[in-house]
């Protein structure tokens, strides 16, 4: 019996779904712990002891840290996702960065500003470019420095510096952060914003779900959720203020709502969703030994998008028959301009590459640039529109020696298995020219000096709409093609899909969309080329269905959607779903989901 269903007015907050399910259970409220800052000037025999503080505050969060991370090796990868862990190490580099160190000092030593205020200075400079990042993983990575700064404010003051617990979830919790035996009700979590480390310290299986006031679908809430296949809302503006501590929430995961203090209809209803969900879960497990092949006998690959090189072991166990997307960025972010030489970046290739166990891995070259800086150093107001700018293979053609290094750690780890080499933003006919130019000076390379290196399939990524109208011409010169659909829907519709103005205009069922994407499937298969899709259109099963009829037998995705997009495969029949697909496209306003 729940006291209280229906004693205060039912109503609901709407946010940014990211993370799939329903959750019902009690609030634990973590409110914002913003930390009051005083600002005053100090005398000049007061700089060494200012830095100290920093330093000393500093210090004391990265021991925190540490120690979490122990603890993450004590408990073993089932009990902490890889993303947390890699959230973790982004804490860690953000405490360390440079350009924050140095300009902190800078603030004491030159304006003789006190440590706080020097602190929260610096964090307004590197937050405002964070703000300029056109991509929306980079962007999220604001919310990190500004948590990561409030633990440093928060330890110079000696005070805690993870968020305790309020008194009545404090009951059902004991000093493990683990739920106390016989407190059966769930617990959802609503705050402001939740720290890797914060989430790690209220460990897997406390949580049914997560709600929060900020963040997007790349935020480390949302990314950490998802590999924990935990239903979370985010960016619900005001929920933290609108719910109450132990309120009845239920979290539509599906829909992005929340819903507090439910009638008895409206909880009986989702108790039923809930229950459904659960039974549909548990028959998509049973398909995980199942080849992907429709009805009428067409085999489809389902591949997983990775991050890290730990995470090929985790896309296998979900069901992937390879990788389709290593995103090796990721080996390049937060360097401080210290670039991963060869060696570490083949061992990275390699540990990936060996994590499959012999299924191809699509390595994409880096994917960085004016929108995705390699660390905080980025000269405010350079790049008016950073998307149109020096990134992706612009940037590795702008510096031939750092493209030849990234080429030759691929290819040597392609000596360990098969490796498919993924070219992104490509879209002039001389790009394609240099960068088949540089690889073969790769090759001749190690071959002169006698390393061992493998065979590599050449791919590139139609994610600009030039692209998509010169198929004929990169099909020349490449032995496959990945749409790489969130960028091409934004080049396309001129819609930035991270402003929150025009979001509403970033459609995938746009027609112009839908002819690119199904001009570059017709044309691949038409000249025996493979062809897939890595971007969310992927894994949105709502268009498993229209991809198969225009012929896409080849998905990428996050591994945790895997199963859900098999099931659409295993029931379609292509051969009904072909003439259908074509109505759509010449439809002006698609609606696939009407299909029978």
């Amino acid at each position: 019996m729940a006291p209280g269903w229906g004693a205060d007015v039912t109503f609901s907050i709407h946010g940014l779904a990211v993370a799939r399910g329903i959750a019902i259970g009690r609030a634990v409220l973590v409110a914002s712990s913003r930390v009051d800052v005083a600002h005053y000037f100090i005398r000049p025999e007061q700089v060494e002891g200012e830095i100290d503080r920093v330093r000393r505050g500093r210090d004391a969060v990265v021991e925190e840290i540490q120690r979490l991370q122990q603890t993450i090796l004590q408990l073993g990868p089932k009990d902490t996702p890889n993303e947390l862990r890699a959230l973790l190490d982004v804490h860690l580099m953000l405490l360390q960065d440079e350009e924050m160190v140095g300009g902190v000092k800078h603030w004491i030593v030159d304006r003789h500003y006190n440590a706080e205020w020097a602190l929260t200075t610096q964090l307004e400079v590197v937050a405002r470019q964070f703000d300029e990042m056109e991509d929306a993983y980079l962007r999220e990575r604001k919310a990190d420095m500004e948590q990561i700064t409030e633990k440093v404010l928060r330890a110079m003051q000696g005070q805690a510096t993870s968020p305790v617990l309020p008194a009545a979830a404090a009951r059902r919790v004991g000093a493990d952060g683990l739920q106390q035996e016989g407190t059966e009700t769930p617990l959802v979590l609503i705050a402001h914003e939740i720290s890797p480390s914060d989430m790690l310290q209220f460990k897997q299986g406390l949580f049914a779900g997560f709600v929060t006031d900020v963040g997007g679908k790349t935020s480390h809430t949302a990314i950490v959720a998802r590999s924990m296949d935990i239903p979370a809302v985010v960016g619900a503006r005001t929920a933290s203020q609108l719910v109450r501590q132990d309120d009845w929430v239920i979290i539509d995961g599906d829909a992005g709502v929340v819903i507090v203090d439910p009638s008895p209809i409206i909880l009986a209803e989702y108790q039923y969703k809930q229950r459904e969900l659960e039974l549909e879960r548990s028959r998509l497990e049973r398909l995980l030994g199942t080849p992907a092949v429709t009805l009428d006998g067409e085999k489809v690959e389902l591949l997983a998008n990775i991050e890290m090189p730990e995470d090929a072991p985790a896309a296998m166990k979900a069901g992937a028959v390879g990788v389709g997307l290593f995103r090796s960025e990721f080996l390049f972010m937060g360097r401080q301009g210290h670039l991963p030489d060869e060696e570490e970046q083949y061992q990275a290739y390699r540990r990936a590459v060996e994590g499959m166990a012999g299924s191809p891995v699509t390595i994409r070259t880096v994917d960085i640039g004016a929108d995705k800086p390699m660390d905080s150093s980025v000269v405010e107001g350079k790049h008016l529109n950073p998307a149109l700018g020096l990134r992706a293979i612009r940037w590795s053609l702008a510096d031939p020696s750092m493209f030849l290094t990234q080429l030759r750690a691929i290819l040597r780890a392609a000596a360990h298995g098969p490796v498919k080499m993924l070219i992104p933003m490509l879209a002039h006919l001389g790009e394609i020219r240099q960068t088949r130019a540089l690889l073969e000076q790769a090759r001749a390379e190690l071959q002169r000096e006698g390393q061992t290196f493998g065979p590599v399939a050449l791919g590139a990524m139609i994610e600009i709409p030039a692209a998509a109208l010169m198929l004929k011409t990169f099909l020349r010169h490449f032995d496959y093609l990945s749409l790489g659909t969130n960028d091409l829907i934004q080049y396309t519709l001129a819609i930035d899909r991270a402003d929150e103005s025009v979001a509403h205009l970033y459609d995938p069922l746009h027609p112009a969309v839908l002819r690119l994407v199904a001009d570059t499937i017709a044309e691949c298969r038409a000249q025996g080329k493979e062809v897939s899709i890595c971007g969310e259109m992927a894994g949105d099963v709502a268009m498993t269905r229209l991809l198969l009829g225009l012929g896409l037998r080849s998905f990428s995705m996050h591994p945790a959607q895997i199963l859900a997009v098999k099931q659409e495969v295993l029931r379609a029949d292509t051969s009904k779903l072909a003439p259908w697909a074509q109505g759509v496209l010449a439809a002006d306003e698609p609606a696939p989901l009407l299909a029978s």
